[in-house]
């Protein structure tokens, strides 16, 4: 199998020089147990942290994480891509990328300004027209309400546009223009100042609708596609400091929610008005107080989650319980790297990301209990990220 790394290069301090390749056995086979083998780079590009693909088309989408761009690339051989189309303006740090299942548009999320932006893509495959989804809103600050209303979030992202379109000169005169981004505050600390949002997911869900994590403002918040761009139709608070960063939809219909700085899977469910209500919490046991959780992921009969832990550099194998509404942890397992930044499995392997160390490893899990055991393979890779896997 044929596996496509996003990276972090010299400008985000790290060492890779674009899109990585590596090779999972045989790189035309549907497996991914066997010896793993770097390839060239795919392409140059800058840090390009996140890809995604596309549901019917050889194109993938990198978030280009420096530059706070999305880049399309097109498949021009078994092992070779190229740009396709021109970079579209996403928001400062854009860290991830979702493509909807039918392939018209995706999702950006910008770690450094909070902005969800909604982008189209035409049927060759190429993005455009970005536009920027209401702003959030603290449900924890000194002003929030409870579930923010409609015209509250269109002001909000009116006095953005309005910021924006005045420029550096006159942005001050709107009102919060100036107000300095804040460290985030964690779960026993007190703060006035005003938080900043961070997101960092989103997430095609069943039905058309999608959720987008904000790790900053500790919010899950849930959106419906329009022409005009993402329509919000309910969001919810998880505790203050948790973090929310990444998702993952279960079969049962349950949504899994990895908080980065609580170190925890929260499982959230909907009644049947669909409103979005927490329902478990399930903690890491035995992470370290600063780790920070990573990735979730699923075995394909969804009966197994992992969750990765950096810090430690640990993967936290839960089984999935009663009808998915609550997790149970099984183990804490060394995640073979350092700073597991991603993971994926494929059938009986696990493959993970370590950022830091600089390589990718393989597991295999027990076909039994899930839990991975010993690292089968391993190759040197510079900086990775990210994990696609590609036919």
């Amino acid at each position: 199998m044929r596996l496509l790394l996003g990276g972090y290069t010299t400008d985000m301090g790290g060492d890779a020089a674009g899109i990585g390749l590596v090779h999972a056995g045989d790189p035309d086979g549907p497996t991914a147990d066997g010896q793993l083998s770097l390839r060239t780079e795919v392409v140059a590009t800058s840090s390009p942290s996140w890809l995604a693909r596309h549901p019917r088309l050889d194109v993938v989408y990198a978030a280009l994480e420096f530059r706070g761009e999305v880049q399309a690339y097109r498949r021009t051989g078994p092992d070779a891509w190229m740009p396709l189309g021109r970079p579209v303006a996403a928001g400062e740090a854009v860290c991830h990328v979702a493509v909807a299942p039918d392939g018209a548009s995706l999702v950006a999320s910008c770690w450094s300004d909070g902005r969800v932006v909604r982008m189209s893509i035409d049927d060759a495959g190429v993005p455009s027209a970005p536009v920027i989804a209401p702003a959030a809103v603290d449900p924890y600050g000194p002003v929030a309400s409870a579930e923010p209303a409609a015209d509250d979030l269109d002001l909000a992202a009116a006095a953005r546009a309005l910021r924006e379109a005045a420029g550096p000169e006159f942005a001050h005169l709107v009102p919060g223009s100036d107000a300095p981004a804040a460290p985030h505050p964690g779960p026993d600390q007190e703060s006035e100042a005003a938080r900043p949002s961070r997101s960092h997911q989103a997430r095609h869900l069943p039905g058309g609708l999608i959720v987008t994590t904000d790790m900053g403002l500790d919010l899950v918040r849930f959106w419906r596609d329009s022409p005009r761009g993402l329509r919000l139709v309910g969001q919810v608070t998880l505790p203050l400091g948790s973090g929310p960063r990444h998702t993952l939809w279960h079969p049962s219909g349950h949504l899994y929610v990895l908080t980065e700085l609580s170190r925890e899977v929260v499982v959230l469910g909907a009644d049947r008005a669909g409103e979005w209500r927490m329902l478990s919490a399930t903690g890491l046991i035995g992470s370290l107080d600063d780790d920070t959780a990573a990735e979730i992921a699923m075995t394909p009969d969804g009966e197994t989650v992992y969750a990765g832990i950096r810090g430690s550099n640990t993967l936290g194998v839960l089984r999935v319980r009663g009808t998915g509404d609550r997790l149970e942890q099984l183990a804490l397992v060394d995640a073979g790297v350092d700073w597991p930044r991603h993971h994926v499995v494929v059938r009986d392997t696990l493959l993970v990301a370590g950022q830091l160390s600089g390589e990718v490893v393989s597991m295999t899990r027990d076909p039994r209990t899930g839990v991975p055991g010993r690292v089968r393979h391993r190759v040197a890779a510079p900086s990775p990220t990210c994990i696609l896997p590609v036919a």
